[in-house]
């Protein structure tokens, strides 16, 4: 059955939603859509409170360690944490309370998925604690791996093939469509039916979630297996999506 899953997202420490295809170095070109005056642990007290496991937190760049350290301290064992991490920072954040960690620049090098970064990060952690972000753009009616701010197409596509050759690595993938992210336009249906019909491994689909037609649709297009996230929809991020409502739809 399909879950939902919840998120953090962290900037400058503070908890915000933005739209993710304008992530640049340049933080004024940054589009936002919401930063929040909560804590980044009252997030993560309530996502516990409600009994939803399995959500992430994400530093979006530098200068959120001490937030994303204390979501996580606020519901151990209870979230997954992405963001710039690698065989020797994985750990740190582990033993805070992260599940899992998620990685998706370490392994795509210059462009180029490097198995040799994958088995070394999946040795330091343990391939049960490792979730891989295969986030993605479409190109030419194929979906490609997006790096560095989601801006550089990698030369790996998102197929049934890639799919179960980096699922001998994880325990799980994250996918952002990132076209739509953050514009609650609705989700990529293609890509939600490709997850649902490739993924070997529970696999959680981000991008466009608008309604809770939305989330029925992802429910059907991944044939319940494919789990989602709701960022700039949701009334606890300034939309209009009941936050309530969706912790009901989830159990």
């Amino acid at each position: 059955m399909t879950r939902f899953r919840p998120c953090i997202d962290l900037r400058n420490g503070r908890v915000v939603q933005i739209v993710g295809g304008s992530l640049q170095e340049d933080a004024t070109q940054v589009v936002t859509n919401f930063e929040s005056d909560r804590s980044p642990a009252d997030y993560a007290q309530m996502y516990r409170r409600d009994g939803l496991s399995g959500g992430h937190v994400i530093a979006l760049g530098p200068g959120n360690h001490e937030a994303a350290m204390s979501a996580l301290q606020a519901y151990p064992g209870g979230m997954h944490m992405g963001g710039g991490i690698t065989p020797h920072n994985a750990h740190i954040y582990l033993d805070a309370g992260a599940s899992h960690v998620i990685v998706t620049s370490y392994v795509f090098a210059d462009g180029q998925l490097s198995l040799a970064r994958l088995q070394e990060l999946s040795d330091a952690v343990g391939r049960e604690r490792l979730v891989l972000d295969l986030s993605c753009r479409r190109k030419d009616d194929v979906y490609w791996v997006v790096m560095d701010r989601w801006q550089r197409f990698t030369d790996t596509p998102l197929n049934a093939q890639t799919l179960s050759m980096l699922a001998d690595y994880c325990a799980e993938f994250l996918v952002h469509g990132v076209d739509v992210e953050g514009l609650r336009l609705g989700i990529e249906a293609p890509l939600v039916t490709l997850l649902g019909e490739a993924s070997p491994l529970p696999v959680t689909y981000a991008g466009g979630v608008r309604s809770l037609e939305d989330l029925d649709l992802v429910h059907q297009l991944g044939r319940g297996r494919v789990d989602v996230t709701i960022g700039s929809a949701l009334d606890i991020f300034g939309g209009a999506v009941a936050y309530e409502d969706v912790v009901a739809w989830h159990q």
